[in-house]
């Protein structure tokens, strides 16, 4: 063995949930990846198990994806929406009876969705528990990422607003997964000064950056992105290795480009006449994905040739054998010329394997066995086993970073979204403004739950109050509203997603601070934004 490769998968979506909406356009994001990604990634390291492959990935589940995934009502929409793909399935198969090959893609789809409910049942419909279990059994390693992913160096004219973001994500963590996180994902990989106080405050003890917030620190790292760097607090920094990002991530170079692949956005929800398709659309009155479709991205031009399974797993197959080459010819080089096993490290978003690259998860499986059985060179490592096999490393101070646009902020701060962060500052402030004067209200609750002493109405209604102002706080703050608002697919959600979360606060801190608290108001936004009961209103102190 000469090297190490460490693939990570940063799995998020917003906090999404709209019971006052029977069926709600947004919320199919969730459905959308559980069918074509965390199922599929779940079927997959079930089936390393049993063939014996030893191949460690490394898993950012978000809190906000996390609530989700274990909360009554989406799991609930979600059975019915895999059912009603099942269904659609079978009237495809029907509909495409005297066509051979749309038939074939039909039965295909027929065949996945029924795996995939037979996942999801034998899981009970608890995937985090399932990634628990898989944790447990020393196959994957899982780690955290901000609170509702709120975009830090953002952040940073109110630290306690960062600090807030990172414990919330380590109690959130706790209570899924039964420990404590040792790596984080900063959102975005946006990287701050001072964001590793808060870090060492969790016991959160590595990572990752984009390759010039490696590249760029001070000193100079000895071993640019092939090793990690420890910042003064010796919290390890890992940085993305831009050669293997380059060749899945790129737009013209990339793998998931290639013309034989699933083309993602001809859909029978578009192609298909509306009063057929529309049981199974996300939004009953308007087109949109279904998740069938039978065309291949063919090329430029407009019109696309039928899709065909196998032609595309040789596609996946044949670049997951360059991808290994690569990674072998590269950790050779490097093994010349560094003093010690270098380390390549490959984050990506999750929801790139499966839902947008169709193919993703087969790649990842052929890769994964490839590099188990047909060489010897490079071992798949997390980063947090790298840290206990090489405990010593280069001291440097990262450079500012993310890895959105031009490597900075830009994606997140402009004309279309400058406007949230001067309310979110005073709310920020507002809400340690709180914190200061509910003091006595804190201590009394601190007293309560060490005596078992029961709290007064009045200090019960404003403890929900002031956790309620925090949730909606954590919720503004997601850098998933601003992102959306300068890519233009789901504007007017975004926008109102951050004016309701806001004017919840504003209205919740008026109450405590001038009137007093509505208390069925304050029950019905409660069970509405229902994340992170155990929230801790006092991190923003």
């Amino acid at each position: 063995m000469q090297g190490y490769l460490a693939i990570v998968l940063h799995a998020h979506l917003p906090f999404v949930r709209h019971p006052e909406h029977e069926k709600f356009l947004e919320e199919s994001w969730l459905f959308e990846a559980v069918t074509e990604t965390y199922i599929p990634l779940i079927q997959i390291l079930e089936n390393w198990q049993r063939d014996g492959i030893d191949a460690k990935l490394t898993l950012s589940l978000s809190p906000t994806l996390c609530t989700m995934l274990g909360d009554s009502l989406l799991r609930a929409r979600y059975e019915k929406h895999l059912n009603g793909l099942i269904e659609l399935a079978e009237k495809e198969i029907h509909r495409t009876h005297w066509d051979r090959a749309f038939r074939e893609l039909a039965w295909m789809y027929h065949h996945k969705f029924s795996l995939a409910r037979e996942t999801w049942r034998y899981y009970k419909g608890n995937l985090v528990n399932c990634f628990k279990k898989f944790q447990d059994e020393d196959r994957i390693e899982i780690i955290t990422t901000g609170a509702t992913h709120g975009l830090l160096p953002l952040l940073a004219n109110h630290p306690p607003s960062i600090r807030a973001q990172i414990l919330m994500a380590r109690d959130h963590y706790r209570s899924c997964f039964g420990r404590d996180p040792r790596g984080i994902w900063l959102p975005e990989c946006a990287y701050v000064s001072g964001v590793e106080e808060f870090l060492q405050e969790a016991n959160i003890r590595w990572f990752i950056l984009d390759t010039h917030g490696i590249l760029h620190a001070t000193p100079r790292p000895r071993y640019g992105t092939f090793a990690p760097i420890f910042t003064p607090n010796g919290i390890a920094a890992f940085g993305r290795d831009f050669d293997s990002s380059r060749q899945v991530w790129s737009k013209h170079e990339g793998y998931p480009g290639d013309p034989r692949y699933r083309d993602f956005y001809r859909d029978v929800g578009f192609d298909l006449d509306f009063d057929y398709v529309k049981p199974h659309l996300p939004s009953p009155q308007n087109r949109g994905f279904t998740g069938m479709k039978y065309y291949r991205i063919t090329g430029v031009a407009a019109q696309k040739e039928i899709y065909k399974r196998d032609v595309a797993l040789q596609a996946a197959s044949e670049h997951a054998t360059h991808f290994l080459n690569e990674r072998v010819a590269q950790i050779q080089k490097l093994a010349g010329l560094l003093d010690r096993p270098p380390l390549v490290v490959a984050p990506y978003d999750a929801e790139l394997f499966g839902h947008w690259w169709y193919e993703g998860p087969e790649f990842l499986d052929f890769f994964a066995r490839k590099a188990f059985n047909d060489q010897k060179d490079i071992s798949l490592i997390t980063p947090g086993e790298y840290l206990g096999r090489h405990p010593t490393n280069q001291v440097a101070t990262p450079s500012a970073s993310s890895w959105g646009e031009e490597g900075y902020l830009r994606a997140w701060l402009n004309e279309t979204n400058a406007w949230i962060y001067p309310h979110l500052q005073v709310a920020q402030e507002r809400m340690s403004g709180l914190v200061k004067k509910f003091a006595k209200v804190a201590q009394a609750s601190s007293l309560s739950a060490s005596t078992g002493k029961k709290l007064s109405k009045a200090n019960e209604l404003k403890i929900r109050a002031l956790k309620q102002a925090a949730r909606e706080l954590l919720l503004a703050q997601a850098s998933d509203w601003p992102f959306i608002l300068r890519a233009g697919t789901s504007p007017d959600y975004a926008r109102r997603r951050v004016k309701d979360h806001l004017l919840r606060f504003i209205a919740l801190h008026d109450q405590l601070t001038a009137t007093s608290v509505d208390e069925k108001w304050l029950a019905e936004i409660e069970s509405r934004d229902n994340l992170f009961p155990d929230v801790d209103w006092n991190y923003w102190k």
